[in-house]
């Protein structure tokens, strides 16, 4: 497992979005894009959008943070 983190505060969502092929959907668990209502500027930084919507970052960064962990438990159980 890497210790270097894949996502911050500070990129861009669109830049998220890029780095993981479910990023989209764990944005979309917490409310943030996905839907008419919940829409988020792809240009707004992971942090400007958690702090719009009421997200705790530290909680939504872990949770695009597990993406890359669930993936290296799958390549090791293959």
């Amino acid at each position: 497992m890497s210790d270097a983190n894949q996502f911050s505060a500070d990129m861009t969502v669109s830049d998220a979005m890029e780095k993981h092929p479910k990023a989209a959907e764990v944005f979309a668990a917490f409310h943030l894009g996905g839907c008419a209502h919940c829409h988020v500027n792809a240009f707004e930084t992971v942090g400007q959008v958690c702090e719009t919507y009421g997200v705790e970052v530290k909680m939504l960064l872990g949770v695009l943070e597990g993406l890359f962990e669930g993936d290296e438990k799958a390549d090791a159980k293959a």
